[in-house]
């Protein structure tokens, strides 16, 4: 059972932190951080958004079966609910710096952020595709968290929440620009991925068994690519402007096209071939995507 932090104060008292000066919002420097040294890994689970900046950061950190080393410029983005893991290696001196900010949903309540942050994509990537961060990208993401940390620990006044949140909002907003950037200049490991996912379905859709196997889903293919689903389609989109939806229905509908203009097979036995369970969702979904209905496609080559 992971550990459980109902409340950001929670957290602050077990890693022997000065109790927070808000109950629903916390940053602080990593260096501050009591660690204790343990030979078995910890499993935590958060209540809160948690956004850390973290360098030379000698602790593996663990989310479900990825994991990673934390020794350079790295951003982690974790929501409420989300179980990751802390390992410690005893032999070595511990070493950390950095920011992390604590958000408790209920600090957003009846701001715009409060729906917009579920947006954010990056929350739910895996630790492997952690935001890495240039030297200029670093000292901007620093400047925003001492904005913050400033706000933070000033007299509360009726401003503070709204400065606050004005200076997150601002900070997911680079974050997603950063995220972009790193899309666009990996591109070889990227486009690899791309060309792996072209494989996967043009293999699966030529099997002759996909009655049995029915459709891929999203997260089947991105755990074959050893990529989260939402890292996946944010990397598609930026390189193709498609989803990973909507390349798994691309092929689909290729192959579809493929069996009604070269074979004799009837339009119910093809949606089952390919791995419909009902003939009438083969062909919406072949009309949404073609203007035609698959009879009217077959008729158009006749």
């Amino acid at each position: 059972m992971p550990l459980r932090f109902k409340s950001i104060a929670e957290f602050h008292h077990f890693r022997g932190l000065p109790k927070p000066a808000h109950p629903l919002i916390s940053v602080f420097n990593v260096e501050e951080i009591k660690y204790a040294q343990l030979t078995e890994p910890v499993s935590l689970m958060f209540d809160f958004y948690a956004i850390a900046l973290k360098r030379h950061f000698n602790i593996k950190m663990k989310y479900g079966h990825q994991s990673y080393d934390f020794d350079e410029g790295l951003m982690t983005f974790m929501s409420p609910g989300q179980i990751f893991g802390i390992e410690f290696n005893p032999a070595e001196r511990l070493k950390q710096s950095g920011w992390m900010l604590f958000i408790h949903p209920d600090f957003l309540w009846n701001s715009a952020l409060a729906t917009q942050i579920k947006k954010y994509e990056y929350f739910d990537y895996a630790v492997n595709e952690a935001l890495h961060l240039s030297e200029k990208e670093e000292e901007t993401i620093i400047s925003l968290m001492q904005n913050i940390d400033q706000e933070y620990r000033s007299n509360i006044d009726t401003f503070s929440q709204s400065v606050i949140i004005a200076q997150i909002e601002l900070l997911l907003t680079y974050s997603e620009r950063f995220y972009h950037r790193q899309f666009i200049t990996r591109k070889i490991s990227n486009h690899q991925i791309l060309d792996r996912l072209e494989e996967l379905l043009a293999d699966h859709f030529n099997q002759t068994n996909l009655k049995n196997q029915g459709l891929p889903t999203v997260q089947h293919i991105a755990d074959l690519l050893n990529v989260s689903p939402n890292y996946l389609s944010g990397l598609l989109k930026m390189l193709t402007g498609k989803s990973t939806q909507q390349h798994i229905h691309d092929k689909l509908i290729e192959t579809a096209k493929q069996q009604l203009t070269g074979t004799s097979l009837s339009v119910s036995e093809i949606a089952y071939q390919l791995g419909f369970e009902h003939p009438q969702s083969f062909s919406k979904l072949f009309k949404t995507k073609t203007n035609f209905s698959p009879v009217d496609f077959r008729d158009s080559f006749g």
